[in-house]
């Protein structure tokens, strides 16, 4: 006698169903055996980090914020290293890896031949990615812990607002791939991150721009991710957050929409 199907097997799927957790667990179970590139996008902020922070540093000096706050130059450059960290994680895993699987691997069209909907797909990769960023964003904050550049105990709060960061690079990079035709692309990421890695006052206060620059650089979302950072660990909260975070979310639901939609358009023809 044949069992009957599953209910949960023949129900409708949403976009925000559990189901979107098996995507999660199966990249988990792909590369597990590649811990070490997966660990790689660490190591350039950190490498930024001893090299910037602490060498040269010791050349720049004390970092004038305005308000009467001064800080040492590493405790003002960690932050925006870490944003840069979750940033890098999360763009990584939703560009290249998801390009292989959509075009080269062909992974989603198994996928969609099962119950599961573009929108579990696109919520599934947003979260690993996330995951991802989010793992680079922990192991960056232990690091600055250990160094002693996080004086305000409010830093602890860096660790939801770098995963926010993820969320908004991972939703906004997968979108972008899925309107991506070959390997060739990928150099329009690079021409992206670059720019947005050296001149979302990054390295120095976004005051010490041109004009023009620095109205560019706050429409920059790694900046907000980095101000907001940067207010956590300093110990400066302020209203201004609220805005920081509404762009990061604003990103990352745009995101996550435009990817689901694109994925159906592509794979459910």
């Amino acid at each position: 006698m044949t069992r009957p199907a599953p209910a949960l097997r023949v129900l409708p799927v949403l976009p925000g169903s559990g189901r979107a957790l098996r995507i999660v667990e199966r990249n988990m179970l792909v590369h597990r055996r590649m811990w070490v590139v997966f660990a790689s996008g660490f190591f350039e902020p950190l490498f930024y980090l001893l090299a910037v922070g602490a060498g040269i540093g010791a050349l720049v000096g004390d970092v004038d914020l305005g308000g009467g706050l001064v800080v040492p130059y590493a405790e003002f450059v960690a932050p925006a290293l870490l944003a840069a960290s979750a940033m890098n994680g999360a763009v990584y895993e939703s560009t290249f890896n998801i390009f292989f699987k959509l075009h080269v691997e062909k992974t989603y069209d198994g996928i969609l031949a099962t119950p599961m909907a573009p929108g579990d797909v696109a919520l599934g990769e947003i979260g690993y990615s996330l995951l991802r960023g989010g793992i680079y964003a922990v192991s960056f904050l232990v690091v600055m812990l250990a160094l002693g550049l996080v004086p305000s105990p409010w830093g602890i709060l860096a660790v939801p607002a770098a995963l926010l960061i993820g969320l908004a690079f991972a939703a906004c990079g997968m979108a972008a791939t899925t309107y991506m035709r070959s390997w060739q692309d990928f150099d329009l990421i690079s021409l992206v991150t670059l720019p947005l890695f050296l001149f979302s006052a990054t390295f120095y206060p976004v005051t010490v721009y041109p004009e023009w620059l620095q109205a560019a650089a706050r429409l920059s979302p790694l900046y907000h991710g980095t101000e907001l950072i940067r207010g956590l660990t300093l110990g400066t909260p302020g209203w201004d957050m609220l805005v920081h975070v509404g762009v990061l979310a604003a990103l990352g639901i745009t995101g996550a929409l435009v990817t689901s939609r694109r994925i159906g358009t592509l794979l459910l023809k």
